[in-house]
């Protein structure tokens, strides 16, 4: 009876795997890698910024980065970036070079923000994660969107910078329009 027990958690646990790994995911890539693909196929590009420790951004990894619908979109229409606001690494983006200098390994929670943060990401000077910044193909920042957003949210915007109905009209117009 125990070894029956026994492989059915395996099973299940085996099946649960599978299943993951069947599921639709998001092309994260670095920039760099952005950088080289935009030479073969120019895309928009979006780059999800966030923190370890951030709430709201482990909610839209599990939630609307795994919707089917956000996933198909993204992965057609936009080279997707997933940076660590406060992460260690050295990122060489668009012929500069951004660090954290004062990034600390052995510091819990929070850390010190990345240069690249600070030069991508803040809204009327504030920075807040999730941040959700929009770039078209050349890597003009189009524009952040700040928070966390449901797939009903997020689609628009989407859509609205794919599209590049940010050429012609207010985000409001385009959304009244559709």
């Amino acid at each position: 009876m125990k070894n029956l027990i026994l492989l059915a958690l395996l099973t299940l646990s085996t099946s649960s795997l599978i299943a993951q790994e069947n599921k639709p995911h998001i092309d994260w890539i670095s920039f760099e890698e952005a950088e080289k693909r935009m030479a073969d196929e120019p895309r928009k590009v979006l780059v999800d910024v966030y923190t370890k420790w951030c709430g709201p951004c482990k909610m839209m990894n599990k939630t609307t980065f795994q919707d089917s619908t956000v996933v198909e979109y993204i992965n057609k229409n936009y080279y997707a970036i997933k940076f660590d606001a406060e992460g260690p690494e050295t990122v060489d983006f668009k012929g500069s070079v951004f660090r954290n200098e004062d990034y600390n390994p052995d510091k819990a929670g929070r850390n010190s923000t990345h240069d690249l943060t600070r030069a991508i990401a803040p809204v009327n000077g504030r920075i807040a994660y999730p941040t959700i910044v929009y770039m078209n193909e050349d890597f003009q920042i189009v524009t952040p969107v700040q928070g966390f957003q449901k797939t009903p949210q997020i689609m628009p915007i989407l859509s609205f910078i794919a599209e590049e109905a940010y050429k012609t009209q207010t985000f409001q117009e385009y959304t009244s329009s559709n």
